[in-house]
């Protein structure tokens, strides 16, 4: 944490060259290699989705990016300068968590802790931190409900309040950790069009971890798919098709488009080679 100055009044200066890069990035955990020799630029303003079955190391490089987790080789640079823990040009989405019945922390509450929770010192908000959280939950749609406890709250509404407390300092990154997770289809689309709106009226980068990239297929850039200990990264046809992602997998996967979805069909776990059939992709 670092003390209260000036310069979190003020919106971060659009970077010059990419918003994240990463150079030769290679991750292991318990003697398997998750990915390795990851060279990746990612330019303001673009929607990257990251996906690969379970245990291909996608929220590890969230953790990189948020420099909570060290890279076992290469580099990670955000804004022009090594990834860092605390970093306020990063917004950060993670999983959904559903707040049990009972919590007592008001939605404004949790927006309010995105806004003066890193500072040092007790909790005071100034009426600058009030009306901050006001645009704030203005942004998202959730001032009907900001003074209600999180706990009677549904799980869509709760992810609306964390997409706004992720957006507290004015980032130039958004990470999204399945910010849609256990979300309907309504509130999935909710969700992800207030990431893109983001992205778009105020040129934020994002990287968003998903298991299913359809509600967010048609905002998508460009895909990096992990799998294996290798990976591939280019436009969602480019990826997402037969021999691309047999190549990556070393065995037969199929990709079905249809009405306007992608299904991807023979995905093995990385844990346990089961193959199965997917919306797109496991997580």
């Amino acid at each position: 944490m670092t003390p209260e100055n000036s310069a979190e009044q003020t919106s971060p200066v659009p970077p010059l060259g990419p918003v994240l890069s990463v150079r030769g990035g290679s991750l292991g955990f318990g003697g398997r290699t998750l990915w390795r020799d990851l060279d990746l630029d990612i330019a303001a303003g673009e929607f990257l989705a990251v996906l690969g079955a379970n245990g291909s190391g996608k929220s590890s490089l969230l953790r990189v990016m948020l420099g909570q987790q060290r890279l076992d080789a290469g580099e990670v640079l955000v804004n022009g300068h090594p990834a860092r823990r605390g970093d306020r040009t990063i917004g950060y989405i993670p999983q959904q968590k559903i707040a049990p019945p009972g919590t007592p922390l008001r939605g404004r509450d949790l927006v309010m802790l995105g806004v003066n929770g890193h500072r040092w010192g007790p909790p005071v908000s100034t009426r600058a931190d009030r009306e901050r959280v006001d645009a704030l939950l203005s942004a998202v749609g959730a001032q009907s409900y900001a003074d209600q406890p999180l706990g009677t709250l549904s799980g869509g509404e709760q992810q609306r309040l964390r997409v706004a407390q992720s957006l507290a300092a004015d980032p130039t990154l958004l990470l999204c950790d399945e910010p849609l997770m256990s979300l309907d289809l309504q509130h999935q689309r909710g969700v992800s069009e207030l990431i893109d709106r983001r992205r778009r009226e105020h040129d934020t980068a994002v990287v968003f971890v998903t298991h299913d990239v359809n509600p967010v297929l048609d905002m998508v850039d460009r895909v990096l798919y992990l799998a294996h200990g290798r990976f591939t990264v280019g436009t969602p046809d480019e990826v997402l098709r037969d021999e691309v992602l047999s190549g990556l997998y070393g065995t037969n996967v199929e990709v079905i488009r249809t009405r306007g979805r992608v299904v991807v069909v023979g995905v093995p776990d990385e844990h346990h080679h089961v193959h199965r059939t997917d919306e797109v992709v496991s997580s």
